[in-house]
């Protein structure tokens, strides 16, 4: 396999078209790339861009302020030949004289407890953002970068994967299959679809178990194509004017095996404001 680390400062030039595919799988025409698929891949920017968006959906935590101090607990000073850790009050009930309040002590406070006010969304420049965007679109079109991402993609296509605009208005979830069958990437899926827990074995009960990223579907709108592509596990469909780094770069790697319809490609100009070169 291809270690991503040694691809990182190569850049990559594409032809300026590539075939389109129909969804029998076969070529149709030639589209012309935007000129957005010639940026350089900077890795160190996709990585930081993707760490940037996963820390906007943590979720703050805090503990109540009183939580383990509810208790009559209190040190009877020194002299008694015992440890000064705070003491239950009380001579007959069953934690009287029991250790409590202190943090080593059971059910004691927290010595350091998380608070809610802790700032833990991180910050990355609109530039820098837009050029990790453009960076993680143009590695979508390098079949080095999506191999070694682990996809299962044939060698008789050419990338980016571009097919016709027959792909939106698919509402079935047996034509979206035929479709992926006749472009190669249904082994993909498949790969995808198994079940592993945190180790990368087999689905274990009690263990968390994930399951593998597959292809990304990327429309000009939504018009059912989501809603036939939802059960297939890894495969995700998302319109152009929503795409995120993320979604092109999960785990801030980029290369995913993406497929674009032609109203897509368009899009993209309208969306960075470039032009087709």
């Amino acid at each position: 396999m291809i270690v991503i680390s040694q691809l990182k400062d190569e850049t990559y030039r594409l032809s300026k078209s590539v075939d389109v595919y129909d969804a029998d799988g076969k070529s149709v025409g030639k589209v012309q790339l935007p000129r957005f698929f010639e940026t350089p891949v900077r890795h160190d920017l996709i990585r930081r861009a993707v760490v940037a968006l996963q820390s906007h959906l943590f979720q703050p935590q805090g503990r109540d302020p009183m939580a383990g101090k509810r208790t009559t607990a209190k040190s009877i000073g020194v002299g008694h030949g015992m440890a000064r850790v705070p003491r239950v009050k009380g001579e007959r009930f069953a934690r009287s004289n029991l250790a409590a309040f202190a943090p080593m002590t059971v059910k004691g406070r927290l010595t350091f407890p998380p608070v809610p006010t802790k700032h833990v969304a991180k910050k990355i420049n609109r530039k820098e953002l837009k050029l990790a965007m453009l960076s993680a679109v143009a590695a979508t079109s390098s079949k080095a970068l999506i191999k070694a991402r682990g996809h299962r993609v044939p060698d008789d296509r050419e990338y980016p994967l571009v097919v016709s605009d027959d792909l939106e208005r698919i509402t079935k979830n047996s034509d979206a299959e035929r479709v992926l069958r006749n472009l190669g990437v249904w082994e993909d899926v498949e790969r995808a679809s198994t079940k592993k827990n945190r180790a990368g074995k087999g689905s274990v009960r009690g263990r968390p178990s994930r399951h593998g990223v597959s292809a990304l579907v990327v429309v000009e709108k939504k018009q059912g194509a989501e809603k036939a592509f939802r059960n297939f596990a890894g495969v995700k469909v998302v319109d152009v004017a929503s795409m995120s780094v993320y979604d092109l770069a999960p785990g801030t790697y980029a290369g995913r095996l993406t497929i674009w319809t032609q109203s897509a490609l368009k899009g993209l100009d309208g969306r960075f404001g470039g032009r087709s070169s």
